[in-house]
């Protein structure tokens, strides 16, 4: 692998499970996907691609734009919520 290519496997540590409600948690509090998210992400990607290299970039890129929209409309999802409840709590 040369310098200039970029790797999508998996940190080691989780196993390729899913992101730990923490690690939810910390990508909630600063609005967008962490590394370790877009990281796996963009493995899923590969392997939906099936297994060609080549494309680490794009399937990179891929990752963190969908990543980005869950988080946007996650985001948005949550502000109605809490103004729902504070419509509820103020007898409205």
């Amino acid at each position: 692998m040369s310098g200039k290519e970029l790797s999508i496997v998996p940190k080691k540590g989780n196993g390729g499970q899913a992101p730990s409600a923490q690690q939810t948690d910390e990508a909630s509090v600063s609005h967008g996907p962490t590394q370790d998210q877009i990281r796996l992400r963009a493995y899923q990607i590969y392997l939906e691609r099936g297994v060609r290299p080549g494309q680490e970039l794009d399937d990179w890129l891929r990752a963190e734009r969908e990543l980005q929209k869950v988080a946007l409309f996650t985001r948005g999802w949550n502000r109605l919520e809490q103004r729902r409840e504070r419509g509820s709590e103020d007898g409205k």
